[in-house]
């Protein structure tokens, strides 16, 4: 079931488009990512479908309600946490949340939810003394206080550690797990990749394309790379004479080997009829990067 649906979305400030006839749909149970830049005009396209911005032109439905007429009964059904949301830094943990819960009729019951998000041992901290992962599950906490079916989730780790980017990936999986619907602005492509059912990628305040992220990586028309250190010595001319192999490079002991096809079937049996092993072995393919570069011509900066 369609549950937000967008049709030729415009936003103007100062007289120049921000975002420009954008179209989308999300279905119900799906992680549907936002990618693009900084300045793509993600953050103000969400904020339009959230009913916290309006919009100059377009229609923006969210089951069924309309952002701009149904605002009230739209706060009951979507949970949103903006990048730019920041609590006062002596709040404490349940503090926050008991304030959040009180602008819902039937807000869900806080302490299990800390308990959900794994701050139930942090209830008395204050905002300013959590970690940056801590204040981001927080962050989802708050979302979720309100008992929504879709939640919006704006840039949650830029900032964050590795690590905690990973758990606060692994929460917003299970919370899609629960029967949320979620909207994930992001502009990191392995985020993206890793947890998004479909992407919509935006550049400059346009939709470029929306698709699976590996039906994006599909579109770019790039070769496949084994990368491997031969265990002995080989002629290059063994692998060149492949079909499947359309180069052939060195870069110190290591072999690049780009092609098409079944590559690195092709490449192990001739290393194996050659009494050669590929060690350190790696197989690159077009990345969502790629995908990017090829449908805008830009790159997105980590």
């Amino acid at each position: 079931m369609t549950v937000i649906e967008v049709n030729h979305l415009r936003k103007l400030y100062h007289g120049r488009a921000v975002v420009d006839d954008v179209s989308l749909t999300v279905e119900e149970g799906e992680i549907f990512g936002v990618l693009g830049p900084n300045g793509a005009g993600k953050t103000t396209t969400v904020e339009c479908i959230a009913g916290l911005r309006a919009r100059d032109s377009g229609s923006v439905s969210v089951l069924g309600l309309d952002p701009s007429a149904d605002r009230d009964e739209l706060r009951s059904v979507v949970g949103v946490q903006l990048q730019s949301a920041v609590l006062p830094e002596k709040i404490k943990v349940w503090e926050a949340m008991d304030l959040y819960a009180s602008f819902y009729e039937r807000p869900a019951d806080w302490e299990t939810l800390l308990d959900r998000v794994g701050l139930a041992g942090k209830r008395d901290e204050r905002f300013g003394k959590l970690s940056g992962g801590q204040k981001q599950r927080l962050s989802i906490a708050l979302a979720l206080v309100g008992n929504p079916r879709i939640a919006i989730l704006d840039e949650l780790t830029t900032g964050l550690d590795p690590q905690a980017r990973r758990d606060t990936w692994e929460l917003i999986g299970r919370v899609r797990d629960e029967g949320v619907t979620i909207v994930l602005v992001t502009h990191f492509m392995e985020e993206a990749e890793r947890l998004c059912d479909r992407l919509a990628l935006i550049d400059s305040g346009r939709v470029v394309a929306i698709d699976s992220p590996a039906g994006l990586v599909a579109r770019v028309e790039r070769d496949q790379t084994i990368r491997f250190r031969p265990s002995g010595p080989l002629d290059d001319a063994v692998l060149k004479a492949l079909p499947e192999v359309s180069d052939v490079t060195k870069s110190g002991g290591t072999l690049l080997v780009s092609g098409t096809g079944n590559l690195i079937l092709a490449v192990s049996a001739a290393l194996a009829e050659h009494g050669v092993s590929p060690l350190d072995l790696r197989v690159e393919g077009a990345t969502l990067d790629d995908a990017f570069l090829a449908l805008t011509g830009k790159t997105i900066a980590p």
